[in-house]
This record gives C-alpha cells, structure tokens and sequence, in this order.
C-alpha cells in the first residue's frame, strides 16, 4: 500500500477521537435562554434522547437539566468508524434566574429532538402598606 499521509493524518484522528470519547470526554447540547415579559424559557437540541433520558429539577430559583446519550454501537470486525463526531455521555447544566419562577406553571416539552422548557414568573400581586 503507498504512503498517504493524509490517510495516516484520518487515522491518528480517529484514534484521538476514540481515546477521547472512552476518558468521558464531555459533551454538552447547545441550548438557548431567552426571557420575556412573564416567562424564562429554555431550548435544548437534544436529538436521539427519549424522555426517560432527560432529569430537570428546580431548586431555589436554579433549574438543573441533566441527561445522557448512550454511544452508537461498539466497533467490530463488521463494523469500523471512519468519522464520529456526535457527542454522547452525560450532560448537567444548572441556570439560575433572577425572577422568582412559579414552580406550579413550569413545563417541558421534548419534540423532534428539541427539548423547550417554559418558567413562567411568579407574579406577586401589589400590596398596599397602611402608614400609621
């Protein structure tokens, strides 16, 4: 087999990416925060995982996703990965927010891989204060 070096350069990658991915290296979906005038929302690209894969809690004013996606299928003599670029693993990030959050009114909602989760803000009625 001639020399390629670019071949070597694909294999040498490949095994860096391996390497990687068996010391747990992280793997983070994107997501955005966004606020409205009553509500934080939050989304998630989160393809290939089912809901029973997705934790949320909320804890003083924090909301914590966490998650993880199983790796594709292990190599074997059937089957030999030229490129892996999907992340998978585990996943934690925790936002906080400056608003109180009505705990009652949060939802999620999974669909087409994007994971939405709506806070709305908890609204706390003027009180009128008596001066004596």
């Amino acid at each position: 087999m001639p020399f390629d070096p670019l071949r070597d350069l694909r294999a040498w990658q490949e095994r860096l990416e391996r390497l990687a991915t068996q010391q747990g290296a992280p793997w983070a979906p994107p997501i955005d925060v966004y606020e409205t005038v009553d509500r934080y929302v939050i989304t998630a690209e989160v393809p290939g995982l089912t809901r029973d894969q997705i934790d949320l809690a909320l804890q003083d004013n924090r909301l914590t996703i966490k998650g993880a996606r199983p790796a594709g299928m292990p190599e074997s003599a059937a089957r030999h990965y030229h490129q892996v670029e999907r992340g998978h693993g585990s996943f934690l990030r925790t936002f906080a927010f400056a608003d109180p959050v009505d705990n009652d009114g949060i939802t999620a909602d999974l669909h087409d891989g994007v994971l939405t989760v709506t806070l709305p803000k908890a609204v706390s009625a003027p009180r009128r204060i008596e001066v004596s």
